[in-house]
């Protein structure tokens, strides 16, 4: 199984998430690297995890303040070998498809990641993956409660093969994954979808037991910059 190593950008430092609470999210202190500058956290995990594969949220975005493009051009500018997958609080494809043309060529190495917390309606939901449009779903929750003003978790022959199952509340909360959901979310997906759990890795073993309920891959910021999961070999 991958771990898709993660950064959360607000007011352009990386910031430590806990529980969702985006507001509150602090500078990170990390005991890989001693800055919070998102080239430098970048570079660090994507090379202590040997992923190709970089997760970002912009929080700002997120939040409804201006995006932060020249920071994430400045991101990629550094990591040239490294595929992101950006989360911007895209509301439709439109939005996506416009925050992708601010960055020129290096949009090539970009995926748009579209949560369900996010997304405007229903009609947007079926447009951001019409006719094999690349990108990912992230189905939101927090606790019991899907986060879906559009509906697409009660979608399922619309999803894309790429899914999050991201449990919000769950991330850097020392609380262990969202298995339960993962299974259920198993059980309804189509075919040959791979799958990418978010929040709640402590250690090994939580990767482990990911693993064996079916993740292919898993979203991870916190134990890696606590150290609790081993570099990779």
């Amino acid at each position: 199984m991958s771990i898709i190593p993660v950064i959360d950008l607000l007011g352009g430092q990386v910031v430590r998430g806990v529980r969702g609470d985006r507001v509150a999210y602090q500078p990170i202190e990390s005991a890989l690297c001693r800055s919070s500058d998102p080239r430098v956290v970048a570079r660090v995990l994507c090379e202590y995890t040997a992923s190709r594969v970089l997760y970002l949220a912009d929080l700002d975005a997120l939040l409804g303040r201006a995006p932060q493009v020249d920071r994430v051009t400045e991101l990629l500018e550094g990591i040239p070998d490294v595929q992101l997958w950006l989360d911007a609080g895209f509301r439709d494809r439109a939005s996506a498809d416009a925050w992708l043309a601010v960055l020129g060529s290096a949009a090539a190495r970009v995926e748009p990641v579209f949560g369900s917390e996010s997304l405007a309606s229903r009609w947007a939901f079926e447009q951001c993956f019409a006719e094999g449009a690349s990108g990912l779903l992230s189905l939101d929750r927090r606790g019991s409660q899907p986060l879906d003003a559009s509906g697409c978790w009660e979608l399922p022959s619309l999803w894309p093969r790429k899914l999050i199952v991201m449990t919000l509340d769950r991330v850097g909360a020392d609380l262990g994954p969202d298995l339960q959901t993962l299974a259920e979310v198993r059980q309804r997906a189509p075919e040959g979808t791979t799958f990418i759990g978010a929040g709640g890795i402590r250690h090994a073993a939580d990767l482990a037991a990911a693993r064996g309920a079916g993740a292919d891959a898993w979203l991870v910021a916190s134990a890696l910059h606590d150290l609790k999961l081993p570099r990779a070999a």
